[in-house]
């Protein structure tokens, strides 16, 4: 990864933070706007932040997201809006306007964080669940499309993380009770997380494209 850029949405907390550090770390030079920078909830903004940008995007980690919590009734258009502009539409906006450049030097790395919510369902998730599962589809859907130009196209999907996000939605209660119904029985740390995205990321990651790699633990087998 050394000499490559990244831009990793997302890096002031939790999982983005790890992986930026860690792509550092293994010598890339890490872009990671603030949301004062790069506000994602702006259509105008991903193309305002890339103009600004010299140096050509080796990498993109699409981190950032929201969790409003609601289930279909409180689902009103306005909630769902904000949760796909975030989740959804701004990850697709920022590869829209990198993965082209990235086709044309022959090299490239998409990286989106999804989630376990993805692939098994939870109650009161609703906005969260439809974003992240449009965001598993667009993976798939660039993985075809830049695969022949050597751009791979990948997304991790976690379960339970200790992040701000997993603190926030739940009661040291319900941390306890959710570490029960994971077979290692604890929750994952950014950090674990970060080394499957640099991996994912890297040039040692040289064959496997248009994968939603779950990272959970084991808890959605169970």
């Amino acid at each position: 990864m050394k000499g490559r850029v990244a831009l990793v949405t997302g890096a002031s907390r939790g999982i983005g933070r790890a992986v930026a550090g860690r792509f550092a770390e293994l010598g890339a030079r890490v872009l990671a706007p603030s949301r004062t920078e790069l506000n994602l909830s702006d259509p105008a903004a991903p193309d305002r932040y890339l103009a600004a940008i010299d140096d050509p995007i080796d990498i993109l980690v699409n981190d950032a997201g929201i969790n409003l919590l609601a289930g279909l009734s409180e689902t009103d258009d306005e909630l769902l809006q904000s949760t796909l502009e975030v989740n959804l539409l701004a990850p697709l906006r920022l590869a829209r306007a990198l993965a082209p450049a990235m086709a044309q030097r022959g090299w490239g790395r998409v990286v989106n964080i999804t989630s376990v919510w993805a692939v098994v369902a939870k109650e009161r998730r609703l906005p969260y669940i439809v974003s992240k599962t449009g965001l598993n589809g667009l993976t798939r859907a660039m993985a075809v499309e830049f695969g022949s130009n050597g751009v791979l196209v990948n997304a991790v999907a976690p379960g339970f993380v200790m992040t701000e996000m997993t603190t926030r939605n739940n009661s040291a209660e319900e941390l306890e009770l959710i570490a029960r119904g994971v077979p290692l029985r604890r929750l994952a740390q950014p950090q674990e997380i970060a080394e499957l995205v640099a991996f994912l990321a890297s040039s040692r990651n040289s064959f496997m494209t248009g994968q939603i790699v779950v990272c959970d633990g084991g808890y959605s087998v169970v």
